[in-house]
Formats: C-alpha cells, sequence, structure tokens
C-alpha cells in the first residue's frame, strides 16, 4: 500500500496530465484570444497614431493628414544612382590625388576601414576628368556634367555625406529605411504614412527603374511593418506601365464595376468587423486598380509633352529611359504624387571608372538637370525636393585585379560621398561639407545617412523623432535611435 504522501505525488501527476492533454485545446483558444485581442489592439493603436492633429483613418489610410510644422516640401523626388558614383571624378577635385598617384595611402589616413575588392594599401588613383568651376556659386564640377554645370546655382551638393554600410545590397536598403536588412518602411512608406496623400487617380509612391538591376530590391520601397498599402508600386518600362491594369479580354465595365462593388461590400464588412488595416489597404488597392485604368494611360502617354519638354530632358515618348523616367517623374508630381523614386543601376565602376561614368553621366546628366529646369519654370521646384545621389562613394586608391578582369576602377568607400539636391526648402546655389587632402575622410560638417534622413523629413515638415510606428514592442522611426538635422542646408 503505498504511502500518503506518495499517493498524493501520483494523483497531483496524474491530474496534470490529464488537465493539459484534456484541455490543451481549450488552453491554446485562450493563449490564441489573448495574443490576438493584443494584436488587434495594436494594430488600432498603430492605425490611430498620428504625426499631426489628424487620425490616420482605417477608412481611408491615404486621407491627408497635417505634418508637426509648416512643411516647406509637398513632394520628394529621389534619383538614386544604384551602384555609388565616382564623387572624386564628379564633384570632390583633390589634386594631391594626382601627386601621389601610383602610391598607397598612408596607414594612418586608412585606420581600420574595410572594401570589398581591394587591399588597404592599394595604389591612389588620381581623378580621370578635367574640372572647373560653374555659376555665382562657383561650385566645381567635372566636365562628365556639363548640364548640372548650367544650373549649379540652383543645388546645394554635399560633400560630406558618409555611411556605415560598405556593400551594395545592405547600403542601399540603409540609406533607403534607416537599417541594413530588409523588413523596415522605406523613406517614402514613412512619407505616406506621416503625410497622407494628394493624388486620386494615382499611386502616392511610385517607383520606376532604369538601368541593369537593383542590389537591394524591392526592400528598397517596402512598407515593411507598416501597412502593406503604404508601399511602393513600381511603374513598369515596358507594356502596361502596371501589371493586370488592363481589362481582361471577355470581362466589360459593367461586369468588372459588379464584381468590384461585390469584392468591395465583403471586404467592408470584415473590416467593420474586425478593424484590420490590412483589409483596408485590399479596399484601397482595388478601388486603385480601377482608378488606374483611366489614369495610367494618360499618365504615360508622352506625346502630348512638346517637343521642346523632350528635347530638353532628352527623352524618347516609346523608348524607356532615364530621361523619360524623370520626364514622367514631373507629371506624376503634377498630379499630386507625393514620393517618386528613379533607381538608375551601372554605377559599380570596379573597373573602367572612365568608361562606366561617360556611359552613365551620358544617360542622366541632361534629364537630371532639365527636370530641376522644368520643375522651377512650372512653379513646382519650391515644393518638391530632388535628391540625387548613391549609397556610398568609391575609393581614392584604384582597383586593378587580372584574375577578375578589372583595371583602372574604384572599390566602394562608406567613409565619404557626396549627394546634390534642389528644391523644397534646401538652400541653392551651396557647397556644404569637406573631405581631406586626399578625399578619403570627412573632414568638415559630415552628414550622415541618418542626418540626412531627418533633414529630409522636417523639409517636408516632419520631425524625425516623433513619425513612429508600434511595433514589437517598441516605437521604430526612420532614423533608429541617430540624426539631426542639418539646419545649414535650409533655405
Amino acid at each position: 500500500m503505498l504511502g500518503m504522501n506518495e499517493f498524493e505525488a501520483v494523483k497531483l501527476h496524474e491530474g496534470r496530465r490529464h488537465f493539459f492533454n484534456e484541455c490543451g485545446v481549450g488552453l491554446g483558444k485562450i493563449a490564441l484570444a489573448s495574443l490576438l485581442t493584443d494584436a488587434f489592439a495594436a494594430s488600432k493603436s498603430a492605425t490611430a497614431q498620428t504625426p499631426g492633429q489628424s487620425p490616420v483613418s482605417i477608412i481611408n489610410p491615404f486621407a491627408p493628414r497635417k505634418p508637426h510644422f509648416p512643411a516647406k516640401a509637398k513632394h520628394v523626388i529621389h534619383l538614386f544612382m544604384a551602384g555609388a558614383p565616382s564623387q572624386l571624378d564628379l564633384f570632390d577635385y583633390k589634386p594631391d590625388l594626382i601627386k601621389y598617384e601610383g602610391k598607397p595611402i598612408p596607414p594612418s589616413v586608412i585606420g581600420n576601414q574595410r572594401y570589398a575588392f581591394i587591399r588597404p594599401d592599394a595604389a591612389v588613383l588620381g581623378p580621370r576628368f578635367k574640372f572647373a568651376r560653374y555659376g555665382k556659386s562657383g561650385a566645381e564640377l567635372s566636365e562628365m556634367l556639363p548640364h548640372l554645370a548650367g544650373i549649379v546655382d540652383e543645388i546645394c551638393i554635399v560633400k560630406s555625406m558618409n555611411t556605415t554600410q560598405f556593400n551594395h545590397a545592405p547600403a542601399q536598403i540603409f540609406l533607403n529605411t534607416g537599417f541594413s536588412q530588409p523588413g523596415r518602411p522605406s523613406f517614402g512608406s514613412w512619407t505616406i504614412y506621416g503625410l497622407g496623400a494628394e493624388a486620386h487617380d494615382l499611386p502616392a509612391f511610385v517607383v520606376m527603374s532604369t538601368g541593369s538591376g537593383i542590389s537591394g530590391g524591392a526592400a528598397n520601397w517596402s512598407s515593411g511593418f507598416l501597412p502593406s498599402v503604404y508601399g511602393g508600386v513600381r511603374l513598369r518600362n515596358q507594356g502596361d506601365p502596371i501589371l493586370d491594369v488592363t481589362r481582361p479580354n471577355g470581362i466589360d465595365a459593367r461586369l468588372q464595376s459588379d464584381t468590384i462593388d461585390l469584392i468591395g461590400k465583403f471586404n467592408r464588412d470584415e473590416l467593420a468587423s474586425t478593424g484590420d488595416p490590412e483589409i483596408a489597404g485590399r479596399l484601397s488597392a482595388y478601388e486603385m486598380a480601377s482608378r488606374l485604368q483611366t489614369s495610367a494611360p494618360e499618365l504615360m502617354n508622352l506625346k502630348t509633352e512638346s517637343k521642346d519638354t523632350l528635347a530638353m530632358y532628352g527623352a524618347d515618348p516609346d523608348k524607356p529611359s532615364f530621361a523619360r523616367a524623370c520626364l514622367l517623374a514631373r507629371r506624376l508630381i503634377e498630379r499630386g504624387v507625393r514620393f517618386v523614386n528613379i533607381y538608375h543601376e551601372g554605377w559599380d565602376a570596379h573597373s573602367d571608372v572612365v568608361g562606366n561614368l561617360k556611359t552613365n553621366c551620358g544617360a542622366t546628366d541632361q534629364a537630371s538637370a532639365a527636370l530641376v529646369k522644368d520643375l522651377k519654370q512650372r512653379g513646382l521646384l519650391d515644393e518638391t525636393l530632388v535628391i540625387w545621389g548613391g549609397e556610398f562613394g568609391r575609393t581614392p586608391m584604384g582597383e586593378s585585379n587580372s584574375n577578375l578582369g578589372r583595371n583602372l576602377g574604384r572599390d566602394h568607400h562608406p567613409s565619404a560621398f557626396t549627394m546634390w539636391m534642389a528644391g523644397g526648402g534646401v538652400k541653392p546655389g551651396i557647397t556644404y561639407g569637406k573631405t581631406d587632402d586626399l578625399g578619403f575622410n570627412v573632414a568638415e560638417n559630415a552628414v550622415h545617412v541618418h542626418d540626412l534622413q531627418a533633414t529630409m523629413l522636417h523639409l517636408l515638415g516632419l520631425d524625425h523623432e516623433r513619425l513612429t510606428y508600434r511595433y514589437a514592442g517598441r516605437d521604430f522611426r526612420l532614423t533608429d535611435v541617430e540624426g539631426v538635422v542639418i539646419k545649414e542646408l535650409l533655405a
């Protein structure tokens, strides 16, 4: 016969086993209910967050919202030169590189800098093109940028950019999202979340691509953990600008309208029941898709532009190009689109930096300058922030590798690079920041990627520390826990 203590222990063990075996489903339901309650509360809380006075509407996630303070810019056009242009051959002239060409940079200058493909003791490569000063500002530019030279007094050149990433994909994602790994909202998504949209018949955030591919991929324009409705919509270069925008064969307008109305009713009923913001996003997507069947063909018809305008951009209405994308960007801004990304890939000059720059400047310089001129003559530049630049810079040292067939190129360089901005409250006709005599490190007025992001948000009327979204138990923001507004860049 078992003793009392042993008997009680066995019964206790059997009772626990029976409870978990027989009631596990019940416990699961309790846990699931708790999780869903928390998730729903978090979703409603996040959806109700606002950077200004007006709450974010679940029914209309694109409803215009007040900024934190009066904005200088209402729109952004980001000309992303993917692959990283060589600042030393375009913007940042360094005579000392000519003097030291063929010799290694002193280790004291290089420090613990890491490189993707070259040794730290690689030989210096001098600037490959002539430089001259232009405009009243006297900004120094390479001969590869003759069209930009013509508008140099309209732009602000920042020579002291720096980043923490030295490979393409993480650096591109970092510049666009404030974090080096996929999963965070992009700058365009944060902008639409913070300000809402003005365009009714076009997406609020549009992405175009020219060139040879984007290392960071769709993570560069993803909405991350924000509701998916805030993600960028990519326009294609050929065929329908957006997949499936054309009505399928056999589907007339009446049938399509009835179908959309029925699906909309089901979605609205579900939204009323659950409050899930993703359903609101689905509703917006269906409605926008319907409107795009009319607005997208009209947008893409560049033959309505004057011959002078097409010539100014160097654009062929029927031929995909960076010039055509820039002209489309202006047309998008005219129609109220908030944020436009144009990715021009191909600047990764590990070999033949001269040939690389001739090709890419030939494809982009005229149209980039034309965009600024066109916006100004139409009265749109003051409210449109234009940004030009890549994810990092190129090394003062040359890259030569016979095994890889590389010669007279430049490697990735995160410590110093150049970008320019125009319009949207930026101070025109200035050059900000400087690098050392070898163009290796920032010597004055450093601007980190997070500082650039904070400054851009400020121009849009948004405080980068207050524009947050609660996810996974913490408040996230574009600039993470860093970034300061560079007030010297503000007009």
